[in-house]
């Protein structure tokens, strides 16, 4: 009867188990401390992820912009050469920015001078390869540190009756009358792609045009 007595004393009602594990709260600072370390870690992860893309962004955008400025300058010598319908440069004023024309044959003339379909074996696709020479018309190098390469090409001409001589245009050809009515000329117009790269880094540091030009 004793023995009994002290096992049924020694025994704990399930009500008890629970009532005493949920009111131990031995640890539960260690808990909190670690989930409030995960979610600090996490808001620091994402400031750190953030500031590094926009810096990367930054970089892009003013490695592009660089590249694009060299192509609108090349641009401007490209009018030159479409100006003159041929090269206009001495060898002095070429070697100075490394201006070559790389059209093979003479298709660079025909571009100037004739509507696309009437180009023979000259290349008239948007693609431009630096690393092939036809696939471009000319090539030229501006500025020296950076340097950029600026490649570019006639894709398409649509020909005008533009006179080749400014003199002859609305007079020198026969004498003014009143009431005459003068023609109007009517400008060629040509699809120009530009590549303008990085000498150093051509594949970071690269833009391209694509232009419309009236002449």
């Amino acid at each position: 009867m004793k023995l009994f007595e002290i096992l049924k004393s020694s025994t704990r009602s399930p009500e008890f188990l629970k009532n005493s594990v949920l009111r131990d709260n031995r640890g539960i600072a260690l808990v909190m401390v670690l989930i409030l370390s995960l979610i600090s870690l996490a808001i620091m992860s994402g400031l750190i992820y953030m500031a590094t893309s926009g810096t990367q962004v930054s970089g892009i955008e003013k490695r592009y912009r660089t590249a694009l400025e060299a192509g609108k300058g090349g641009r401007d010598i490209i009018y030159q050469v479409m100006g003159a319908r041929q090269n206009p440069f001495s060898a002095a004023e070429a070697a100075l920015f490394n201006f070559n024309v790389t059209a093979p044959g003479n298709c660079l003339t025909q571009k100037l001078n004739n509507p696309t379909n009437n180009w023979v074996g000259c290349d008239n696709t948007l693609n431009i390869n630096p690393a092939v020479p036809a696939t471009y018309d000319m090539s030229f190098q501006l500025g020296i540190n950076p340097a950029y390469t600026v490649l570019a090409k006639i894709v398409d001409t649509v020909e005008g009756n533009s006179g080749v001589d400014d003199g002859l245009i609305k007079s020198g050809v026969v004498a003014s009358n009143t009431g005459e009515v003068p023609v109007m000329s009517i400008a060629y117009l040509y699809t120009i792609e530009i590549e303008a790269e990085n000498v150093a880094n051509p594949t970071m540091e690269q833009a391209k045009l694509s232009v419309l030009y009236q002449y």
